[in-house]
């Protein structure tokens, strides 16, 4: 089972993913794709790894979240917490990005995540993923910015879209999400 989570800036996202791991009967493995650039990041992820039960496995994973996904026990239950800050991690990676994205590029980022929702539908545990919802605000003023937009809202539309339940998380309450014809 594929859950997601999406919404705005603490939200609540990563409260009701850790949730939703801990009500389950399974080992929990969180897999982490945020980096520590500067002491403000340090502080924050600080802050989410006490957070977690003691209990459960971190793999730090910023770029190849799909590997992490399959060093993790096939019953275990996982939480890929964000997929916002992956997709920044891979148009920033190597340097790239100083003025925007190329094709090839974002192509490379939508590709991998149908390969992770492959690995994800392929695990017998379930599979929690936290995104960010950014297509909501203003257009943004750079071209990194609005190729960051495109391409996070093109993989939102992969991974959401595959998920047996998605969520909207507005203010710490969910909203579920269904398809055109009612399904997730």
């Amino acid at each position: 089972m594929l859950i997601a989570f999406t919404g705005g800036a603490r939200s609540g996202k990563s409260t009701a993913a850790s949730s939703t791991a801990a009500s389950l009967d399974a080992a929990v493995t969180f897999i982490a794709t945020a980096e520590a650039g500067d002491d403000e990041m340090v502080e924050r992820i600080e802050l989410h790894r006490a957070a977690r039960p003691a209990g459960w496995t971190t793999i730090e994973a910023p770029i190849d979240v799909a590997a992490a996904v399959g060093r993790v026990g096939a019953e275990a239950t996982i939480i890929i917490d964000c997929l916002s800050i992956w997709v920044s991690n891979r148009m920033l990676e190597g340097g790239a990005g100083a003025g925007s994205v190329d094709a090839a590029r974002a192509g490379e980022i939508t590709a991998e995540a149908r390969e992770l929702v492959a690995c994800l539908h392929g695990r017998e545990g379930v599979s929690i993923v936290v995104t960010n919802e950014v297509g909501s605000g203003v257009v943004p003023a750079t071209p990194l910015g609005r190729a960051y937009r495109d391409v996070l809202g093109s993989v939102n539309q992969i991974v959401v879209g595959a998920a047996d339940r998605a969520y909207l998380v507005v203010a710490g309450k969910l909203l579920e999400l269904s398809g055109p014809e009612g399904g997730a």
